[in-house]
């Protein structure tokens, strides 16, 4: 076939489900990360404002990464008002230009807000009743997705007996918890909960607690946090491939994590905090008692985060789209000590799913 005859039937080719990007008008580009180019577009049917993740396909020869399938299948099952909505797959056609390849995105829900750069404005102070709500949000989000049947069967125990084989490739860098580094590869909803701690404290640090540049690193600045990795704190960490093979801190000097306590005043954060950066995940927090917690009963209770969120005109998402990973600013108090998706709640109710009540 021709090039010409090749194009003409590409163009005329029926993506069974799967939309044209041609009905979006993309207005500029607010994201990028390791699996795709994030850009805010408008809907030219409706008007609304979405977001349209490019999906990167970087072999050809092994058609349409089974990543991106996974999300979108998990996306697809997720409906809650603290996990972002997808609203459709779309993708442009093949041309000459593209070897007729098309191009793909996930069309999500616009967030005006992005949690990495209000923590890095230096211009916003969070109170104490702003952390609770952002936190709970977060917790929330991930209570349901855990919780949630479709998805907690990936979690549970296999029939079989057979272990889990997953990728431990996975998690940025500054908050990979030690089970991944070590070469976990049968693990669970625990590591989100150590993220969650990670995101926690930064909300008073504004800037990541753990910075390391490499996976040996990044577990000695955990050691120097949290307390050493051993077998008394940590029984089954021994069955972990690069436990014996990792030279791990032997000495323990002052924990971070007390250092810590320094700069955040109140005491049922730092208990909380402590909870969610267990070294052993199979005593740290759960979602659900992450959620119980005392943190979110005590004055100040949650706040609503609209008065916050309203003094910025502008999106922050679009006015800082320069990488996550900031420059290491020593002036921050936290540093001289340091030992190394918010968005507005949106009130939607969904069927099948009893959401908790505050």
């Amino acid at each position: 076939m021709s090039s010409q005859g090749l194009e003409k039937y590409i163009m005329k080719y029926n993506f069974a489900y799967c939309g044209e990007s041609s009905k979006y008008q993309i207005i500029s580009k607010v994201g990028q990360g390791t699996f795709g180019e994030v850009f805010k577009a408008r809907d030219t049917t409706y008007a609304t404002i979405v977001a349209m993740k490019k999906i990167i396909i970087e072999n050809q020869t092994e058609g349409f990464p089974i990543t991106a399938l996974r999300e979108i299948r998990i996306f697809q099952s997720l409906k809650h008002e603290n996990v972002v909505k997808l609203i459709e797959v779309c993708h442009t056609k093949g041309t000459q230009s593209t070897r007729y390849l098309p191009t793909y995105y996930l069309v999500l829900e616009y967030c005006d807000y992005d949690l990495a750069k209000l923590i890095s404005n230096t211009k916003l102070t969070f109170r104490l009743s702003d952390i609770k709500t952002i936190v709970q949000q977060l917790l929330n989000g991930l209570y349901y997705i855990h919780t949630d049947f479709g998805l907690s069967r990936a979690f549970s125990a296999n029939q079989s007996d057979k272990e889990n084989r997953y990728t431990n490739r996975v998690v940025t860098l500054w908050y990979r918890p030690p089970e991944l580094l070590l070469g976990d590869r049968n693990y669970g909803p625990p590591i989100d909960l150590w993220g969650a701690g990670c995101i926690m404290a930064e909300m008073w640090t504004k800037s990541p607690i753990m910075q390391g540049n490499s996976e040996q690193q990044q577990l000695t600045l955990i050691s120097k946090f949290c307390g050493l990795i051993t077998t008394e704190v940590w029984p089954s960490v021994k069955s972990l491939d690069l436990f014996n093979k990792i030279d791990l801190p032997k000495v323990q000097q002052r924990r971070g994590i007390e250092k810590l306590k320094t700069y955040i005043k109140n005491a049922y954060a730092c208990d909380l905090l402590e909870k969610l950066l267990i070294l052993d995940p199979s005593k740290r927090y759960d979602a659900n008692s992450a959620l119980d917690h005392d943190f979110f009963y005590t004055d100040p209770l949650p706040s609503d985060l609209g008065k916050i969120l309203t003094q910025h005109s502008q999106s922050i998402l679009e006015s800082h789209t320069s990488s996550r990973r900031p420059a290491r600013d020593m002036q921050h108090p936290y540093h001289r000590i340091s030992i190394g998706a918010a968005r507005p709640t949106v009130i939607r109710t969904y069927d099948g799913y009893q959401d908790r009540i505050y």
